[in-house]
């Protein structure tokens, strides 16, 4: 019996694969755990539906992170942040990706997730750093952050 697998069957499949399997095994389990439906004409349009819309997802996805790629990648687009130092220009704080992030929100106007930074370690001088940001599978860019003295 040809069936459509809805889940990761770990031996049998992979979630959308369509595989034939024994009968039993498909009624038996398959479908009744709700594993596996049978592949008919309806079930499969289903299915091509389906990965139609996952697929113009994914790409509205990826073109949203080029276009805020573009907009990171800007000269114009530096976050100016703001804190106390010492004589050495060595901060009393430390700039995390939280402050950047909002940064970025309030000058800008660009929405990230902080975890999308990777910021290895927080910034704890003044003057310019490059932090690298994933945007999405294979789109990365750099924010450009200006710490100067608070006066």
């Amino acid at each position: 019996m040809k069936v459509i697998f809805m889940q990761d069957v770990k031996g049998r499949g992979k979630r959308g694969q369509v595989k034939d399997v024994p009968n039993g095994y498909a009624q038996n389990y398959l479908i009744k755990q709700g594993l596996a439906k049978e592949a008919n004409k309806c079930n499969l349009n289903t299915l091509k539906r389906v990965e139609a819309n996952e697929k113009a997802e994914y790409e509205a996805q990826k073109a949203a992170a080029q276009e805020i790629k573009k907009q990171l990648e800007a000269d114009e687009t530096v976050v100016e942040l703001k804190a106390k130092a010492g004589s050495d220009s060595r901060l009393f704080g430390s700039i995390s990706s939280k402050k950047i992030i909002e940064g970025l929100d309030k000058q800008f106007g660009i929405k990230l997730d902080k975890h999308k930074l990777e910021l290895r370690e927080p910034i704890k001088v003044l003057g310019y750093t490059n932090v690298p940001v994933k945007l999405f599978k294979g789109v990365e860019s750099k924010v450009r952050v200006h710490v100067t003295q608070e006066n």
